[in-house]
């Protein structure tokens, strides 16, 4: 049986990442209809990002382990805040972690077998 719902799951990433690869391969093989949104391609409303830092915190949602924020210079990374984040996030998507799984009423970030099925 399908998993099916009037405001289908948002997939947010890119679509080579490792671990949007496993959120993907779960969401199919559990039969889960969802729409995927590319960073790469579709980017990212500065809006948006507002709205899950205040519901997420920006700790979470910024990744500070991949290499695009590790090529940072020093200045850009020291005294990080919610709104320094939302702007580096912004002008750079691929620092976003991911997935971000939006369900409507709440957003997921990452992604493990154990969260998406409570979720699903």
């Amino acid at each position: 049986m399908k998993w099916q719902d009037p405001m289908r799951p948002t997939l947010f990433g890119i679509p080579n990442c490792d671990t949007m690869k496993k959120a993907r391969a779960w969401l199919d093989g559990h039969h889960v209809e969802y729409r995927f949104h590319d960073y790469k391609k579709d980017g990212i409303r500065k809006e948006t990002l507002e709205a899950w830092v205040a519901e997420l915190g920006w700790e979470s949602l910024l990744n500070r382990k991949g290499t695009t924020f590790r090529k940072l210079p020093d200045s850009q990374k020291a005294d990080l805040d919610a709104a320094k984040a939302i702007d580096l996030m912004y002008a750079q998507p691929s620092m976003i972690r991911r997935p971000v799984l939006d369900i409507g009423d709440r957003r997921v970030v990452g992604f493990s077998p154990q969260a998406y099925t409570a979720l699903f």
